[in-house]
C-alpha cells in the first residue's frame, strides 16, 4: 500500500547491420516505470564508441515511459559490442547492451553461371562493324538500397585501343598515327553496357549485358592496313552513387566500386575472289545462258564467313549464301542469263552477315548485314534475225506502210483476243470538223470506224460519243437492263463520295503522325522543335558583338543510353570549375526554366555528375567559444539547373548560411559550414541535404573542442653574457611562443619565487598570441650580489594551460 516505484529498461538495443557511410543513426531506449510514484534514473558510459545518450539522467513518471536516444556513428566498418550502465531506483545498477555491425557497401560483378567474382571479360575476335555480347550478374552485398552507375575509364593505365598486341614493340612505336588518332575517338560507342544505372535492394542481383562493338580506326598515312587486327583493353567500373569526394577529400579509404576488365580484338574481313573482283562473262545470244566458277576463300585464322548475294537482273548466282569457315575456300557459280540485248554492266553486292544487337535492347540479337563487297559483272548479249509476218489491216491504213498500203508488220501476235478499239479526246483534233460541230467544247469521247464491235457495247448514260471527222454526236446504246437508275447513280456517288473523305481523314491523320514524328526527332535544346533552316533565315552580326561576348562552347547533353566516361566527366568538370560563382545565386528558383529544370527528377547518371563534398568535414582542433568555417563544395556538371537545400538542427552548425541555393549548369560554388562550440570534447554531428527537393544526401561533421593552448618553443633557457660586453652586465636570450589553435590566447608570465628573490626578467609580461601566429619574449638576467643563477616562470593562458619555463644564467669567472 506504500507508494513506490517500479523501474523497468530493456537490456538491448540491437542496430543490426548497417552500412559504413559516415551517417549518425539513432535508436531509442524505453523505461517504462510501473509503480505507483516517480523514480529516478543515470546513465553512465565510458568508452569512446557511442557518441551521444540523452538524457543520462531524470525522472520517470507513475505509468508512463521515458525514451533514451542513443547515437552512433557508421564512419568505419566495425562490430559494435558496447556496455552502458543504467542506475535505476530500486533495482541498482543494470547493464545494457548496445550492438550493431557496420559493414562496408559492396558491389560485386559476378558470372553468371556460377556466380563467381568476375575480374576480366574476354570477347575474343570480332569483325569490325558487328557486335558480341556478354552477360555479367551485378551483385549488392550490403543490407542498404544502393544506386549505381557504370563509367567508361578511357584514360586508364594499361588501357588499349586499336593497337596490335602481338606486333613488336619497335612496330608499335613506330606507329604514331595511331595514337593521334584515337584522342577524338568517342569510346563509348565501342563498349555499351544496358542497363548502365540503377537501383539495387539489399543483397540483389542484376542482369547487366556489356556489348562490344569493334570500328576500325583509319590511320593518317602509312602502309595499308586492311589486313591488320586491332585489340583493345578497357576497364568498366561500377561505382555506387553517393557522396563522391573525388580531389575534393583526398581521405577516402574505401571507394564504393568495382573495376571489371574488358578486352577484345577487331579484325576485318578478309573474303577473296577468284576471279574477282572484275567477273566477264563471254558472249550470248537472247535466252542462253554463260557461266563462271569463282573460288571464294575465307582468309581469317581466327572467325568464319557468312556471306549472301544480293538479288540481281539478267545474272544468277548458286549458292546465292552460304558460310566459309576459317582457312578454306568454297565454289561459287555464276551465271549470265540476259533478258535484254547489249553489253550489261552491274555491280554486285555482297553482304557479310554478323551478329547485331539493337542500342536500346541488347538482350534482342539479330542477323544483319555489316560489311559488304562489291564485284564488277560485265556480259554482252547479242541479237538474232527475226523472220517480220505481215497481216491484212482492214481498218485506217497507218501514216507509214509498205508499198501496198494493206499489210502492216505485226509483232505483238499474242494480244489478238481484244477489241482493235483506240479513243482519243474529240477536242484534240480539228481534221474535216463540220462547221456546225467546230466549236464543240465538250469531252466527248470517240472511237476509230473499225470499233463497230466496241461501239455497240452497253455504256454509260453521260459519256458522249463523236464521229472521228466531222464531231457528229453518234448514236450510243444504253440497255435499260443493265444500266443504272437515278437513284442507283446518287446512291453510287454518295457511296463513292464517302469513302473519298474517308481516305482523305486518314491521309490528314497520317501526314499529322509523321509532322508529330518530325518534331520530336528535333525537339531538343539544339533544334528547339524546328527543322534546320526551314525558312529561317540567319541573324546578322555586327563586330560590336564581338567585343560584348565572347562566343561560349555549348555542350550537348549526355545520351542517357550512352556510357559515362572519365574522359568526358574530366572534361565538362574542367569547364564547371573555370565558372566558379562566390554569391549572387539565388535562393529559390524564379525563372520559368529554373522551375523547370529544379523539378525534374534526375537519374542515377545525372546525380553521379554533381559533386557536394567532402563527404566528411574535419574541423580538427577547434577552440572553444571560436568560429571556423569549411567549405562546402558544390559542382554542377549538368546542362540543367539543380535546387540545393541543407537542413541543420545542429545548435553548433547554425551560423551555416545560406541553406538553399540555386546553381546554374556547368557551375562550381561552395557554401561556408561554420562551427562554434562551447563544450569540450569530441564532436560527430552529420546534416542532410536536398537536390530538386527529392534526393537526400548527408554530410558528417567531425571536430575536437579543445581549449586554448600555447607551446613554447623550450622548456628550458641558458643565459649567455653578450659578446661585447663587461662581465657583470646584463644576460639576454629570447624563447617563442606558438598558438597553433584557432583562437586568440591571452597570456600572462608569472614567476615563481621561492626562498630567494628572482633575478629574471620577461617581456612582454603578459599580452595576446593571434590564432596560427607566435610571438617572441625576451628572458633578461640581471647580475648583482647574491643574484639567484636560476629561475622559474609559469605561462598561463587565460581559460587555457599552464606550462613551466626554467632560466639558468651561465657565469663565468674572470682569473686575475
Amino acid at each position: 500500500l506504500i507508494p513506490c516505484c517500479c523501474l523497468e529498461i530493456q537490456s538491448e538495443i540491437n542496430f543490426g547491420a548497417v552500412i559504413a557511410n559516415s551517417k549518425i543513426i539513432s535508436k531509442e531506449i524505453s523505461i517504462a516505470n510501473h509503480g505507483s510514484s516517480s523514480g529516478t534514473f543515470k546513465i553512465s558510459y565510458d568508452g569512446v564508441v557511442l557518441l551521444n545518450i540523452e538524457p543520462t539522467g531524470g525522472a520517470v513518471e507513475p505509468k508512463s515511459i521515458k525514451k533514451v536516444k542513443v547515437d552512433i556513428c557508421t564512419d568505419v566498418p566495425r562490430i559494435i559490442k558496447e556496455v552502458i550502465k543504467v542506475e535505476l531506483a530500486g533495482h541498482g545498477c543494470t547493464e545494457v547492451w548496445i550492438k550493431a555491425v557496420v559493414v562496408e557497401q559492396v558491389l560485386k560483378v559476378l558470372e553468371v553461371s556460377c556466380g563467381n567474382v568476375l575480374e576480366c571479360i574476354n570477347f575474343g575476335p570480332v569483325y569490325f562493324g558487328s557486335s558480341k555480347t556478354e552477360q555479367i550478374s551485378l551483385y549488392n552485398e550490403s543490407p542498404e538500397c544502393m544506386d549505381w552507375v557504370a563509367v567508361l575509364e578511357d584514360d586508364a593505365i594499361g588501357g588499349e585501343m586499336g593497337t596490335d598486341l602481338q606486333r613488336s614493340a619497335d612496330a608499335a612505336l613506330q606507329d604514331l598515327s595511331l595514337k593521334n588518332t584515337i584522342k577524338d575517338i568517342d569510346v563509348s560507342t565501342l563498349i555499351l553496357c544496358v542497363p548502365n544505372q540503377g537501383t539495387l535492394l539489399p543483397y540483389e542481383k542484376s542482369l547487366v549485358t556489356l556489348c562490344f562493338s569493334p570500328k576500325k580506326f583509319k590511320r593518317d598515312f602509312g602502309v595499308n592496313d586492311s589486313s591488320m587486327k586491332q585489340d583493345y583493353v578497357l576497364f568498366l567500373r561500377f561505382e555506387a552513387v553517393g557522396n563522391k569526394d573525388g580531389y575534393l577529400q583526398a581521405l577516402m579509404n574505401h571507394p564504393h566500386h568495382t573495376e571489371l576488365a574488358l578486352a577484345g580484338s577487331g579484325l576485318p574481313v578478309m573474303l577473296t575472289f577468284n576471279p574477282g573482283p572484275v567477273i566477264k562473262f563471254m558472249d550470248c545470244f537472247l535466252g542462253e545462258q554463260t557461266q563462271v566458277l569463282c573460288k571464294l576463300k575465307n582468309e581469317s585464322e581466327s572467325l568464319p564467313i557468312t556471306f549472301s548475294f544480293r538479288k540481281t537482273a539478267n545474272f544468277n548466282i548458286s549458292p546465292k549464301k552460304g558460310r566459309i569457315k576459317k582457312k578454306t575456300a568454297k565454289d561459287v557459280i555464276f551465271s549470265f542469263s540476259p533478258h535484254q540485248i547489249g553489253t550489261l554492266k552491274v555491280k554486285q553486292v555482297v553482304d557479310i552477315i554478323g551478329t547485331g544487337v539493337e542500342k536500346n535492347n541488347l538482350q534482342v540479337s539479330k542477323t544483319k548485314s555489316f560489311h559488304q563487297i562489291y564485284l564488277s559483272f560485265i556480259g554482252v548479249c547479242k541479237s538474232k534475225r527475226k523472220n517480220i509476218l505481215f497481216k491484212i489491216n482492214p481498218g485506217i491504213t497507218p501514216m507509214i506502210s509498205n508499198a501496198a498500203g494493206q499489210f502492216v508488220a505485226d509483232g505483238a501476235g499474242q494480244y489478238t483476243d481484244t477489241a482493235p478499239v483506240a479513243i482519243l479526246k474529240s477536242t484534240q483534233t480539228q481534221i474535216h470538223t463540220h462547221q456546225i460541230n467546230r466549236n464543240c467544247k465538250d469531252d466527248a469521247l470517240i472511237a476509230f470506224p473499225n470499233d463497230r464491235a466496241a461501239s455497240i457495247r452497253p455504256s454509260e448514260w453521260n459519256k458522249k460519243y463523236r464521229t472521228i471527222f466531222t464531231k457528229t454526236e453518234r448514236y450510243h446504246y444504253i440497255d435499260p437492263e443493265f444500266s443504272y437508275t437515278e437513284c442507283e447513280r446518287l446512291s453510287k456517288a454518295a457511296h463513292k463520295e464517302y469513302y473519298t473523305d474517308f481516305i482523305s481523314n486518314l491521309r490528314q491523320r497520317r501526314l499529322q503522325k509523321d509532322a508529330t514524328r518530325q518534331f520530336y526527332i528535333y525537339n531538343n535544346s539544339v533544334n528547339i522543335g524546328l527543322k534546320p533552316a526551314e525558312g529561317l533565315t540567319s541573324p546578322k552580326i555586327s563586330i560590336k558583338d564581338f567585343h560584348k561576348e565572347k562566343l561560349q562552347f555549348k555542350m550537348l547533353p549526355l545520351d542517357e543510353n550512352c556510357l559515362l566516361t572519365s574522359r568526358k566527366m574530366a572534361e565538362i568538370g574542367s569547364k564547371s570549375s573555370v565558372k566558379e560563382i562566390q554569391s549572387g545565386l539565388r535562393a529559390m528558383p524564379s525563372s520559368t526554366q529554373e522551375k523547370e529544370d529544379c523539378n525534374l527528377t534526375l537519374t542515377s547518371k545525372q546525380l553521379h555528375q554533381i559533386l557536394i563534398g567532402p563527404s566528411t568535414m574535419d574541423f580538427g582542433d577547434v577552440c572553444v567559444y571560436s568560429t571556423t568555417s569549411r567549405k562546402l563544395h558544390i559542382i554542377n556538371n549538368l546542362l540543367v539547373h539543380i535546387w540545393i537545400q541543407i537542413e541543420i538542427e545542429i545548435d553548433e552548425l547554425q551560423q551555416t548560411s545560406p541553406l538553399s541555393q540555386v546553381v546554374p549548369p556547368l557551375t562550381k560554388t561552395h557554401i561556408p559550414v561554420i562551427f562554434e562550440t562551447n563544450t569540450l570534447g569530441l564532436f560527430k554531428r552529420s546534416f542532410t541535404y536536398t537536390i530538386n527537393n527529392q534526393h537526400r544526401g548527408h554530410v558528417l561533421v567531425v571536430a575536437k573542442a579543445v581549449s586554448v593552448e600555447l607551446e613554447l618553443s623550450a622548456r628550458e633557457l641558458i643565459l649567455n653574457p653578450v659578446p661585447g660586453y663587461l662581465a657583470g652586465t646584463e644576460f639576454r636570450t629570447t624563447v617563442r611562443v606558438y598558438n597553433l589553435r584557432n583562437y586568440p590566447a591571452e597570456f600572462t608570465w608569472k614567476p615563481i619565487i621561492t626562498g630567494r628573490r628572482t633575478a629574471f626578467s620577461i617581456q612582454p609580461a603578459k599580452g595576446f598570441v593571434e590564432a596560427y601566429r607566435d610571438l617572441e619574449c625576451e628572458v633578461v638576467w640581471h647580475p648583482g650580489f647574491n643574484s639567484p643563477e636560476v629561475g622559474e616562470f609559469n605561462l598561463c593562458v587565460r581559460k587555457g594551460n599552464t606550462i613551466k619555463l626554467k632560466c639558468f644564467a651561465k657565469v663565468t669567472l674572470i682569473q686575475l
